[in-house]
């Protein structure tokens, strides 16, 4: 049996907002595995879905480079050691430098500036991860960062119409989908994109979760359940935060598209958020 001592139990209720004697006990039930007592919280009702458990605690910033032309864009995140350089003008320089390198060429070597930016600022400095995003066809490249750079989003929507691309109802919808995924902070674009073991694991905590109530009445409250999962998951199942949620990103985007008499739809993106192991 795994000794459960304050700092594990601490975790976990940062990971999932759940109560210390609840953490405690599943962490026991699970002999002090992270992963397995978030689920049986989960299924205890104690605790939602969750990403905190993937980030490490570090500082840093995200930056981006966009083509004039909207046909490429580049995201980076790029990690110092306190917050105070993290909002140092040298730092972000050279973030948005990295940026703008990665965008004219995907195997630029910045080792020897992040080496010499490391003597002056005195703090160790690393790059972890970047994305590139090239339109294929009709389409445009979106990017956004959030105030204070924590946050960062990249986005292709393509269209069928080489002429929706210059139209500037179709600009903004790329602007608006951009600032949906940093605030919505989904996973994937639709339903069909969801990873099969993360819908299995869904379905197995809902069950769980309803498994004293009338077998007939279970396959529906299940299928509830996964509703409000997919509107959280997938990006075109949200609320449209521009629209107060009144309407799906996905109805949204049908309402332009059929305003520009043309096909629109959200291709890939990617959104990274400081300190993260993994894009998001």
């Amino acid at each position: 049996m795994a000794e459960i001592n304050a700092a594990a139990v601490a975790k976990l209720r940062e990971m999932t907002n759940a109560g210390m004697m609840d953490c405690k006990k599943a962490l026991t039930e699970a002999d002090g595995d992270l992963a397995k007592a978030v689920d049986i919280l989960r299924k205890k009702g104690a605790a939602t879905a969750t990403t905190k458990g993937t980030r490490e605690a570090r500082e840093g910033a995200i930056a981006k480079y966009l083509a004039p032309d909207g046909r490429l864009g580049v995201l980076v995140e790029v990690n110092c050691q306190t917050d105070f350089v993290a909002r140092n003008e040298m730092f972000r320089a050279f973030a948005d430098e990295v940026a703008k390198r990665i965008a004219t060429d995907p195997k630029a070597d910045f080792e020897a500036d992040r080496v010499a930016l490391v003597a002056k600022i005195r703090e160790n400095i690393q790059v972890p991860r970047h994305a590139r995003m090239e339109v294929s066809g009709n389409g445009m490249v979106g990017a956004y960062i959030h105030t204070g750079a924590k946050v960062g989003v990249l986005v292709e929507v393509g269209a069928g119409k080489e002429a929706t691309v210059g139209n500037e109802d179709f600009k903004q919808l790329v602007k608006d989908i951009t600032l949906q995924i940093a605030a919505g902070h989904p996973a994937v674009v639709s339903r069909d994109q969801v990873p099969a073991d993360v819908l299995a694991k869904e379905k197995e905590i809902a069950a769980e979760q309803v498994k004293n109530k009338p077998p007939q009445a279970i396959a529906k409250i299940v299928e509830g359940k996964l509703e409000k999962f997919y509107q959280s998951y997938c990006l075109v199942d949200q609320g449209f935060v521009k629209k107060n949620s009144e309407v799906s990103v996905k109805e949204h985007m049908g309402s332009i598209a059929k305003q520009l008499g043309d096909e629109i739809t959200i291709r890939h993106f990617v959104r990274f958020q400081v300190g993260e192991t993994s894009a998001a």
